[in-house]
């Protein structure tokens, strides 16, 4: 691989309206970071397309000059396949359009764009999509990737909810696909992550949600979590598909309806929506608050895009993550035991372990109806390391490490591959399941060259 010389350079600015960032260029070093700083890479050049026609140009610079080729989004990832070395990155953020069709109950959404933008423009309507936790994450990631949030038990996973999209290929072909137009494309989109090309837009069926929703936290001493954690697995046994309840492990950050001298001490805290009448969920919610005595909750009313943001200080951009993953059918005392183990041994105050309920929606999709195969999945746990000194990376990473070798007996063997780390290549066939195989022939297809690998990769059949 070589670096292009500066006339080619000139060339491709002379063909995109968007911008071409040398590292010479003042704005570089800010547009080569990622929200995970632990990745820190140097690109030859970023191209930050502002259309489709930027992209295809993009594309074609990269084939024809033997690069390396990233795409960003959000820039979220946590593996950082948003940036490269020495390659290019196509750069999707300045492509954030969100535009809503409220009659049809529509949204066509642009690549670049975060869950904010998405759910900003479509609660304008009093519609949503299921999406992540996180509003800084890029739609295009969590889309690709299977996507799932606080409504997925009700509404399925994201990509349940994608009619169709435009595709940039590794041969610069601008394809659109649905189910009935480049169907095999379509299918291999839907979970198979970024190993396809570049998708510079969605459109989604849009469902009614809020404005405002029942949504909060009840938060519990982790001297109680074993007490708190089983009933919390029988309480979500029997919880319909508009209630999502989420447990969190960490230690307590500085909530203001936390006593004082619980911050910082070891808990366990239950995250709920209600997607429905807000009365109906009260009363369903009402023996969370029962589980044993709470240090505190906060639970009400509020935006369902407040809500969407609630967890976005704990999820800031600059530290230092490392995340390990499992997929479980159901919640063993064992592993409720393991995780309180580790809970008391954490390394860092931003750590912390939780287990996600979808269920619902998301399990009825056969599991081969598209590439995200993991239809069985009742809990998607994330162990996620975080913390900002690079000199506690080593520990950090260990801990991150022990716990899920010891929590992998409880698990079922499947795992969410926007989940994946880099070193985790060794995963990715237990992340593509039963489907790995048709994905790969579909990838031999449409990019039989590999050309989109710095991605939980995919190799051509």
């Amino acid at each position: 691989m070589t670096k292009p010389d500066a006339i080619k350079i000139g060339e491709l600015k002379g063909l995109m309206a968007g911008n071409v960032l040398l590292p010479t260029d003042p704005a570089y070093d800010e547009a080569r970071q990622i929200w995970n700083a632990m990745i820190q890479k140097r690109p030859a050049l970023i191209a930050r397309c502002v259309s489709t026609s930027d992209v295809v140009h993009a594309v074609k610079f990269a084939r024809e000059n033997a690069l390396l080729l990233a795409v960003r989004g959000g820039g979220h990832n946590i593996a950082g396949s948003a940036i490269c070395d020495d390659g290019i990155v196509i750069d999707l953020s300045q492509m954030k359009a969100a535009m809503v069709d409220p009659v049809a109950c529509r949204v066509t959404v642009e690549g670049g764009a975060t869950l904010a933008d998405l759910d900003s423009a479509t609660q304008l309507h009093g519609l949503a999509i299921p999406l992540g936790i996180n509003s800084t994450t890029g739609v295009a990631g969590l889309t690709l990737g299977g996507g799932f949030g606080w409504l997925s038990r009700k509404y399925g996973m994201t990509i349940d909810n994608l009619e169709s999209a435009e595709v940039v290929t590794a041969a610069g072909d601008v394809l659109q696909v649905s189910i009935s137009e480049n169907a095999d494309l379509f299918w291999a989109l839907r979970g198979g992550g970024g190993n396809f090309g570049v998708v510079t837009n969605f459109r989604f069926r849009l469902h009614p949600v809020g404005p405002n929703l029942l949504s909060g936290m009840i938060v519990y001493a982790l001297a109680d979590a074993k007490s708190v954690l089983k009933q919390y697995r029988e309480f979500m046994a029997k919880a319909p598909d508009e209630l999502s309840v989420w447990a969190v492990l960490r230690q307590a950050p500085p909530l203001p309806f936390l006593p004082e001298d619980t911050h910082g001490k070891p808990i366990v805290a239950l995250a709920l929506l209600y997607a429905g009448d807000a009365m109906s969920g009260q009363t369903l919610i009402n023996p969370l608050f029962n589980f044993a005595t709470p240090l505190g909750e906060h639970v009400g009313v509020q935006p369902y895009t407040a809500w969407q943001q609630a967890f976005d200080p704990l999820l800031t951009s600059g530290a230092r993550n490392y995340w390990k993953s499992h997929n479980f059918t159901t919640l063993d005392d064992g592993l409720f035991d393991t995780v309180i183990d580790y809970i008391e041994k954490q390394p860092s105050p931003q750590c912390e372990i939780f287990f996600g309920a979808i269920g619902g929606a998301t399990t009825r999709p056969a599991p081969d109806a598209m590439a995200y195969a993991h239809r069985n999945t009742k809990y998607a746990m994330n162990v996620h390391g975080r913390w900002l000194d690079a000199a506690d990376d080593e520990r950090c990473i260990r801990w991150a490490r022990e716990f899920f070798h010891a929590s992998a007996p409880f698990a079922s063997g499947g795992v969410y591959v926007n989940f994946l780390t880099d070193d985790e290549s060794d995963r990715i066939g237990a992340a593509y399941g039963q489907n790995y195989v048709r994905l790969a022939k579909i990838k031999r297809k449409y990019d039989p060259t590999n050309f989109f690998r710095v991605n939980q990769n995919i190799g051509p059949a």
